[in-house]
């Protein structure tokens, strides 16, 4: 079969295509044929060697945490053979070989079905990134969300970004706000029916304080960080929350102790170890039911052949692209 897959910590230029055979199925595995596989920033990191010693298994590395293919042997899975499933949870990528092959062996726990009014393409854009998967968790786990509140969600062309504003508006935000970097992603996020801070324009406190009449927001959706954690955190309402989910920005910030103390504010952490597996697969559900009913639209940049997953990484990291980036097998 054909995989992607690196035998060395590196650049892009680590990643290359091999014919290997078939993964060997352990006790209960089921065999799936991938046919989109998603591109993640997580799949940048742990390639570059920046997850804590022990953390990956050991080379050769199949990249690929997330995708949607159809289930070839069941395993112990009571999913019939020809069933679409998206993957849902587990460490692929990082403790077992991942989802850019042709075959990843995958214990039945993290394969959700998908229903035939939801595409290949549509069910792989959803959990590329788990910028949905991300926002509804923090929002209803983390945040005590409510109904009327308000939503940052900056970086308007990512996962976090994009996925945030779309799960809030579902949740029942009064006003859910993106950033955009420049005026033509601005332009493409308003295009796409975003509410958006043009950086190129106004700064973050500014735009936060026009849109919500100086009060600032309830909910901070942090997928960015660098500077923008402590603009963001002088952003929020009194009482309101900051989750710090990713960092494509910078893993430093600088913050003014006043806007955690005069406000009240709360700062959280979120990874996915937070939540069960159960947590994780009602959640996919829901989400892929608000696919099929079109509440939510997850937007696709590019989709590059499985060759070209070097190529495609390093556009997800380099360019900005407003969408996910998809692998097609």
């Amino acid at each position: 079969m054909r995989a992607i897959q690196y035998e060395q910590f590196g650049d892009y230029d680590v990643l290359h295509p091999v014919d290997i055979p078939k993964p060997v199925l352990q006790s209960g595995q089921a065999l799936v044929r991938m046919t989109v596989a998603g591109t993640h920033p997580l799949d940048n990191t742990v390639r570059r060697g920046k997850l804590p010693p022990g953390t990956v298994k050991p080379f050769p590395v199949t990249p690929g945490s997330v995708g949607v293919g159809t289930v070839e042997e069941p395993g112990g899975s009571d999913l019939a053979a020809g069933s679409r499933v998206m993957i849902s949870g587990g460490r692929y990528g990082i403790a077992f070989d991942g989802t850019w092959a042709d075959y990843i062996a995958a214990d039945p726990s993290n394969l959700l079905p998908v229903g035939d009014e939801v595409g290949d393409t549509a069910a792989a854009a959803l959990s590329a990134g788990a910028g949905y998967l991300t926002a509804y968790l923090a929002l209803t786990e983390l945040a005590n969300f409510q109904p009327g509140q308000t939503v940052l969600a900056p970086g308007s062309g990512g996962a976090v970004g994009q996925g945030g504003v779309e799960t809030a508006r579902h949740l029942g935000a009064s006003l859910a706000i993106t950033t955009a970097t420049t005026t033509a992603k601005a332009e493409l996020s308003r295009a796409a029916g975003y509410e958006v801070i043009d950086l190129a324009r106004e700064s973050l406190r500014d735009g936060i304080a026009r849109l919500t009449g100086g009060k600032g927001v309830d909910v901070v959706l942090d997928g960015v960080a660098g500077p923008i954690t402590g603009q963001a955190l002088g952003a929020l309402a009194r009482g309101g929350t900051l989750i710090s989910i990713g960092y494509s920005a910078g893993m430093q910030t600088e913050i003014n102790v006043t806007d955690l103390i005069w406000n009240a504010a709360q700062l959280r952490g979120f990874q996915f170890a937070m939540f069960t597996q159960e947590q994780i697969n009602t959640t996919n559900a829901r989400l892929l039911a608000l696919v099929a009913s079109k509440d939510i639209t997850p937007l696709v940049d590019r989709v590059f052949p499985l060759e070209q997953a070097a190529e495609a990484q390093r556009h997800l990291i380099e360019n900005g692209p407003f969408g996910r980036v998809l692998l097609s097998l």
